[in-house]
């Protein structure tokens, strides 16, 4: 039995072909630095047992194997996760003689693919003179003008397109099959073009039975069906696909048998569908759609005097041309004397021949009742056309006059007259409207939200307030707002004024104003700005303004007052505990500032006294001094003072300080002037003058007195006098 040690060596040099056809080049290197790496591995490695013999190379092997395993079920992982991811590797191959190509070849081939890709779009340019066009590619064009498998008649304007296209064909048809089938335009020498012409009204027919109106998209049962299948079977079972099939049944045939005959296109005008559709869907596309409805109207007016000027010109051709001074006499443009004649007869001017014959009076009577009944429907329908257009303006003009005429009831004065005039006036030109919520109100709720999102969305999501809110609670806020326009001159809010609201700026400026008169300019607000928000979020109910706001030029606010706002926070808890943190953070920053007690004015009395002056700042320090060291102090003050050897000398300056009192006394207290003078047989009255109109303020600590009384003498504030007692 041959030795593990022998065999081993002999097959693990030797790896599978499939793997060298798999592995690149870069792989076989990495595979040779492992495998000497693991020869240098094995000087160092301890030996192994006699009992177990492994290859070195085989282990290597092994090793990236697992590593590769494990590479590629973290790959498969990955896609599991996302489909979109494309798989690393390449695709089996079915025979194993076939090679598939290494990884890097794939790479080069799949940037030689995005080259060749790009190319074409870099390649596409005119060169014309001395400038260089970029020009579409004709892919692009192709798929641009690739049908969709179903369409919107609703809102797709390519369709609209379509749909203006078969309605020149129908007109052509409505106008000249009439007009060729009783003048005699059509000749041998001109038939070849009108004949053309038929035919590519016969194709825009076909186009529109085959490819367009299958495609047409339809409401059942509230969903919309766009399956090709289901739209087919809708169209085939309609009325408008047999009227659209009969509409091209070419009888134009028979013009082998009978020449070439225009009423043999009669059927024709069955694609009147199309036309009324057409109509429709115009209509909804256009923003002034008045103007092409009185088009339409002044078209139908023009057709049916067309119908009555070939009438006219077949009955002349029936009785014979000339023949009685009623018919046409065949004298100058056939058609257009043909046509005023009918114009004058629907209209009912006279002045016309009388006819003659029975045929021409029976003639005539028909197309005077014909005149007076289709020509009163379309002034009639002329009138609802305009009056339609002009509904707003009236509605504008009806709501000013009897404003007007309420004030002049009332006796408004002219001032105010005209201010309301110029709101009315301002705000119709700017929006079109008096009210915009009356015009929203009969819209769901859903399509409110939508309106008022790209109307409004932008100037609110501006507002620092409300950044971080819940954006659900802003679009239910979008839709509480009113919008309010003010005038030059007015006032939005005035300064002491209770507020309840905040506003928000949509256009226009208004000024913040101060200073002591109240017409100093703070702040020139502008478009998006916010202010009235503390008033709106403070706490304790509503808050005082604390400055003027005036319009400069007219202004359109936002107006959001607080309890709609708490109505909106009930159903948002996390948004209403940021608006209240950030109420804080305004509050401490916009709180009220201290009134200063120099801008406030005496009341009363006070006024003759003048204003109160600071304590003198030793006097201060004196009083700061607590318990017996302030007293000992002025003890000691008081004993030098009485040491002094001079009594006499003390009583002189005393009596001086008397004498200028009671000058001072006299204007003030004129009672106190008749009173005699036994002030002086108390050696302490000197100290204690008695004045009725003395405010003490006593401090009681020991012997200790201080008293203070108003000076006589106004502006000079008030006298403070302190007087210490020796214990006895």
């Amino acid at each position: 039995m041959a030795d593990p040690s022998d065999t081993v060596p002999e097959k693990a040099p030797e790896p599978p072909k499939t793997e060298k056809s798999t592995e690149p080049a870069k792989t076989i290197q990495q595979e040779q630095c492992q495998f000497n790496e693991g020869k240098e591995d094995t000087n160092t490695q301890k030996p192994t047992p006699s009992g177990f013999q492994t290859n070195v190379y085989a282990d290597a092997r092994l090793q990236e194997i697992v590593r590769n395993m494990r590479e590629r079920t973290e790959v498969y992982k990955e896609k599991l996760k996302d489909p979109v991811l494309s798989s690393p590797e390449g695709s089996p191959t079915a025979s194993p003689s076939k090679k598939p190509p290494p990884p890097p070849k794939e790479e080069k081939k799949g940037e030689k693919k995005e080259e060749t890709e790009a190319k074409p779009e870099e390649d596409h340019y005119c060169d014309m003179l001395c400038c260089k066009f970029k020009k579409t590619p004709l892919k692009k064009y192709t798929e641009y003008l690739k049908l969709p498998d179903s369409i919107d008649s609703y809102t797709d304007h390519h369709y609209v397109a379509w749909l203006l296209l078969v309605t020149v064909a129908f007109n052509w048809n409505c106008w000249f099959i009439p007009l060729r089938f009783v003048f005699p335009y059509q000749t041998p020498s001109n038939t070849i073009y009108w004949f053309v012409i038929d035919i590519l009204c016969d194709i825009c027919y076909l186009c529109d039975l085959l490819i367009f109106q299958p495609r047409v998209q339809f409401i059942k049962g509230g969903d919309i069906i766009s399956d090709k299948v289901e739209m087919k079977k809708f169209y085939h079972s309609s009325m408008k696909f047999r009227l659209d099939v009969i509409s091209v049944l070419p009888f134009d045939f028979l013009y082998i048998f009978f020449g070439f005959n225009p009423a043999f296109r009669a059927n024709r005008f069955l694609k009147y569908n199309t036309f009324f559709e057409f109509n429709d869907r115009l209509e909804a596309v256009m923003d002034k759609a008045y103007i092409y409805r009185v088009i339409r109207t002044t078209g139908y007016l023009l057709f049916i005097l067309h119908i009555n000027a070939c009438l006219y010109y077949w009955t002349s051709d029936y009785e014979g041309l000339g023949s009685t001074r009623w018919v046409y006499d065949g004298k100058g443009n056939m058609y257009l004397r043909c046509y005023y004649w009918a114009v004058r007869t629907l209209i009912t001017i006279g002045g016309l021949p009388e006819p003659q014959t029975l045929f021409e009076i029976v003639f005539q009577l028909l197309n005077f009742f014909l005149g007076v009944f289709v020509f009163s429907s379309l002034i009639g329908q002329m009138r609802d056309v305009i009056g339609a257009a002009t509904a707003g303006q009236n509605y504008y003009r009806s709501s000013m006059d009897n404003t007007v005429s309420y004030m002049n009831t009332y006796s408004i004065p002219k001032l105010v007259q005209n201010r309301v005039r110029t709101w009315y006036e301002y705000t119709w030109d700017s929006q079109g409207m008096l009210d915009e919520s009356e015009l929203l109100e009969q819209l769901p709720t859903k399509m409110q939200l939508a309106i008022a999102i790209d109307v409004n969305f932008a100037i609110v999501n501006k507002v620092d307030l409300f950044k971080g809110c819940d954006t659900q609670m802003i679009y239910d806020m979008l839709l509480r707002l009113k919008s309010i326009v003010y005038l030059p001159g007015d006032f939005v809010c005035k300064k002491g004024e209770i507020g309840r609201e905040m506003y928000i700026i949509k256009q226009g400026e208004v000024q913040v104003l101060g200073g002591p008169d109240g017409t100093k300019v703070l702040v020139t607000l502008g478009a998006g700005a916010v202010f009235g928000e503390i008033s709106l979020l403070a706490a304790g109910g509503g808050n005082r303004r604390t400055a003027n706001v005036v319009a400069h030029g007219f202004a359109n606010l936002f107006i959001l007052d607080k309890k709609t706002l708490n109505e909106i926070l009930v159903h948002y808890p996390d948004s209403e505990k940021l608006l209240m943190k950030k109420a804080k953070k305004l509050l401490k920053q916009k709180g009220k500032p201290a009134s200063a007690p120099a801008d406030q004015q005496p009341r009363g009395l006070a006024g003759f006294f003048g204003q109160k002056k600071e304590t003198p700042k030793l006097f201060k320090a004196m009083i700061r001094l607590k318990g017996k060291e302030g007293l000992s102090k002025l003890l000691q003050l008081k004993k030098v003072e009485s040491e002094k050897p001079q009594a006499g000398a003390e009583k002189q300056p005393k009596q001086e300080e008397k004498k200028p009192e009671q000058e001072e006394k006299k204007p003030v207290e004129p009672a106190a002037s008749s009173a005699p003078p036994a002030q002086k047989q108390d050696p302490n009255a000197d100290t204690k003058p008695k004045r009725p109109e003395v405010m003490h303020r006593v401090n009681t600590k020991d012997s200790l007195v201080i008293s203070m009384s108003p000076s006589p003498t106004a502006g000079e504030g008030e006298i403070l006098t302190v007087e210490v007692k020796e214990k006895k």
